[in-house]
């Protein structure tokens, strides 16, 4: 079990919903950005001076431009309904981890100077002045928002406290108070192309390596091609599936898809990244900046389709986001949907029998699947409702024949967060990312006892990060979080690929 310099939740058969003890995670607050990470963004590079009066401004600017916004602020009831759905409160105790309770850091200054109960009766609506006390607050707990919205599947007006997250990370921002870790990331996609600052040529380095690895193991010449023009397909995924496992695996699993279909594909330097942390911290003009990469790309490169790998945020902003944000499209050919998850992809293949697989390869592991939150509560997949729950599930199921869910409660769109989203898959914060992984770990555990689960699959690039990184605090191996398309890749039989047969031959013909 991984060391931990605070307490790490026990695991137990179910999550009980806490007693309130206040200021549990007041301590707890990520690195501040410094001027070189805030510049590039278009904020000011450290704490301005008049940081009240532009605070005010940013809030008024985004409640005129975002009625939504304006909706959230004014609706909420104080139902309850939403106390004991969230992930960080259950595992903190904080009620500022509430998502009523984070919220109202912003509303109570909303009231104070923009309701007239707020500016002349503030005392009787919870209505408090803007003070540095409040910004230190906004600070802190609004980077104990994984931007999840698990919360608003249960309001009933439908509050999504991740727009009020967002919302109060950009009037930060504008502040020049921003975090360190999304900030000096965007800057990186900005200035290199992708969030962990690779340049081509170790992009290129990187897929030559993988183009080696898979000859060697099935005998095929697999291709990972880079900038390549005339391609149909431009494949835009996380740079993390250049690198680091399990997100690699993943991504030699949709090179021999795409080789066994016979599409020709290409990745790009210019859009080496499929993330968009624009998102995180609220800012329009940032997402936009990041996605126009992904259109500038296409155009470049000439492709007929834009396909998305397996990141979750990546999908949202994508499927909800993309054609406001860089379209219209109408380059690209019409026949397919604009984007398309690498996960239809698949699919439509294994429908139309185009792809082979031995499910024996994977008979090691018994799987089970999380739902990343971005997918689950803000995308679809296919043409019908639910198509992200049930398509990566048919996908798995094709690939594998040890499969079972973990509790209907915590899957699907009631699934719970890793607990490293929205901006907070930082070490400055893996406190809140180990306690706010409880709920998903507590699932885990019973799913491993009860129906004997050895490995876990998601198609979220920061899921599988968080997940190696947790895993071990819980007592559970970090190679047991795995990628959908890794496990396709276990699988797929290639046309032409070595057997077990050629191998044997291979080993007598070396002993001759």
């Amino acid at each position: 079990m991984a060391k931990a310099n605070f307490d790490v939740p026990e695991l137990k058969e179910y999550v009980d919903v806490p007693e309130l003890v206040e200021g549990t995670m007041a301590h707890l607050s990520p690195f501040i950005a410094k001027p070189d990470h805030n510049i590039p963004l278009g904020f000011p590079g450290e704490l301005v001076e008049d940081w009240h009066d532009k605070a005010l401004e940013k809030l008024d600017d985004l409640r005129s431009r975002y009625r939504s916004l304006q909706v959230y602020l004014d609706a909420c009831v104080k139902c309850g309904a939403c106390t004991d759905k969230c992930h960080y409160y259950l595992s903190t105790k904080d009620p500022k981890n509430m998502p009523v309770g984070r919220q109202d850091l912003l509303r109570k200054v909303y009231r104070r100077y923009n309701t007239f109960a707020g500016k002349y009766f503030p005392w009787l609506v919870g209505a408090e002045d803007l003070t540095r006390e409040t910004l230190d607050d906004w600070y802190s707990y609004y980077h104990q928002c994984s931007q999840c919205r698990r919360c608003s599947v249960f309001c009933p007006y439908g509050i999504d406290t991740a727009e009020i997250s967002m919302a109060a990370r950009e009037i930060l921002d504008s502040v020049g108070y921003g975090q360190k870790y999304c900030n000096e990331i965007i800057a990186k996609v900005h200035e290199k192309g992708n969030n962990l600052g690779l340049p081509g040529p170790a992009i290129l380095d990187t897929l030559e390596g993988l183009e080696e690895d898979v000859e060697e193991e099935t005998g095929v010449v697999v291709k990972f091609p880079l900038d390549v023009k005339g391609a149909d397909i431009l494949l835009v995924t996380p740079s993390a599936d250049f690198f680091a496992e399990p997100h690699v695996d993943g991504l030699i699993g949709y090179g021999k898809v795409f080789h066994e279909a016979g599409i020709s594909w290409t990745l790009s330097t210019t859009a080496s990244e499929a993330g968009n942390f624009g998102m995180f911290i609220g800012s329009y003009e940032n997402m936009r900046k990041v996605a126009m990469r992904i259109r500038t790309a296409a155009l470049e490169l000439g492709v007929k389709r834009i396909v998305f790998g397996e990141c979750g945020h990546a999908w949202r902003v994508a499927y909800a986001f993309l054609n406001t944000l860089a379209g219209p499209f109408d380059f690209l050919d019409p026949k397919y949907p604009v984007p398309q998850h690498i996960c239809e992809f698949t699919y439509d293949l294994i429908q139309q029998g185009k792809l082979n697989f031995d499910k024996s390869a994977n008979d090691d592991m018994t799987l089970t699947f999380h739902d990343s939150c971005n997918v689950a509560r803000a995308t679809r997949m296919g043409d019908k409702p639910g198509g992200q729950f049930d398509i990566p599930r048919a996908v798995i199921k094709a690939v594998c024949n040890n499969y079972v869910d973990m509790d209907h409660e915590t899957i699907g769109e009631k699934t719970f967060c890793c607990g490293g989203g929205g901006g907070l898959l930082t070490d400055d914060l893996m406190e809140i990312r180990v306690k706010g992984a409880l709920p998903r770990m507590t699932a885990l555990q019973n799913a491993i006892k009860e129906e004997g689960v050895t490995h876990m699959a998601a198609i979220c690039a920061i899921c599988k990060s968080q997940f190696t990184k947790v895993l071990p605090y819980y007592g559970m191996d970090m190679d047991q979080i795995v990628s959908v398309h890794q496990l396709v890749s276990n699988a797929i039989i290639l046309t032409g690929q070595n057997t077990d047969e050629d191998d044997a031959d291979d080993e007598s013909d070396g002993d001759e």
